[in-house]
């Protein structure tokens, strides 16, 4: 049975996650949808480059990823359909494949010439289901497009790195449900550049010494819970995606706060680790 993950930013207001799904069991009655994320910000490709990258290893070989992300067609924005690690991803030429190709390089990538044949208006909805059913039922990626060598690139997808390689100049490119601020430098990069050095981190006027390999390590469990005051702590922790990540302990914005509004950080704000030796 086939299986088909919908990655967009139509929220869940709207109809147009009910209608993609509709379109799709009207074409495959036995078909598995798996939402992955609808709350993607709107038109953030580095947001949704970063959700799709991390969740879709998880489904079985041969799943279909429908990515719904600034998908208007247009000159500069292409469709495209790539066979990368025997899974297969649908989504506009926007950058969005170029996180997990830089990783993993792309068995097959078509740009998707079925537009003439497919009324559309709505592109997801039209092009993007016709094109995800075709695969499911076993069709090959040349019959809806033609082979294309190269992606578009995400813009700052990689970290600078000074000449003498003294200093990473990372950003942030996602912020989590707990207002926990991911940046671009991974923990390979970092460990790279770093050759055992100490360094301090920075991010606005806030410095961190240290990272942590998870949230509790920066807990000191020896002294008595009453007198930790532990909630609202700031940290640096490798996340489970191996991305250098600032964050607070229990973050809740509703109570102690969070690492994005505590220390006023948002997608794109720059992250630099100073690299020195004692």
């Amino acid at each position: 049975m086939a299986i088909i993950t919908l990655t967009t930013d139509f929220g869940e207001k709207d109809h147009f996650a009910g209608a993609i799904k509709g379109a799709i069991y009207s074409e495959l009655p036995d078909v598995r949808i798996v939402d992955i994320s609808h709350s993607v910000a709107p038109f953030n490709v580095p947001e949704a480059a970063y959700i799709i990258q991390n969740a879709y290893s998880s489904f079985p070989k041969g799943t279909i990823h429908m990515i719904g992300i600034d998908s208007e067609l247009n000159p500069e924005n292409k469709h495209i359909a790539v066979k990368l690690d025997d899974h297969y991803f649908i989504c506009a030429n926007n950058g969005i494949m170029s996180m997990i190709c830089s990783e993993i390089a792309p068995q097959k990538i078509v740009e998707i010439n079925i537009h003439d044949r497919v009324a559309s208006s709505f592109p997801v909805l039209d092009v993007f289901v016709n094109v995800a059913c075709h695969i499911a039922r076993g069709g090959t990626l040349e019959v809806i497009g033609k082979i294309i060598e190269t992606i578009k690139p995400i813009k700052n997808l990689i970290p600078f790195v000074s000449e003498e390689r003294s200093q990473i100049i990372g950003s942030v490119i996602y912020i989590d449900n707990y207002g926990n601020v991911i940046t671009n430098i991974k923990r390979k990069f970092f460990e790279d550049v770093q050759k055992m050095r100490n360094y301090q981190i920075s991010a606005r006027s806030y410095k961190f010494k240290k990272i942590f390999e998870k949230y509790s390590d920066a807990i000191n469990f020896e002294i008595p819970e009453e007198k930790r005051y532990d909630e609202g702590k700031r940290l640096v922790v490798f996340n489970s995606a191996g991305y250098l990540e600032i964050a607070v302990y229990k973050s809740d914005n509703a109570t102690v706060g969070s690492a994005s509004s505590l220390m006023g950080l948002k997608v794109m704000d720059t992250v630099t680790v100073n690299f020195y030796k004692t």
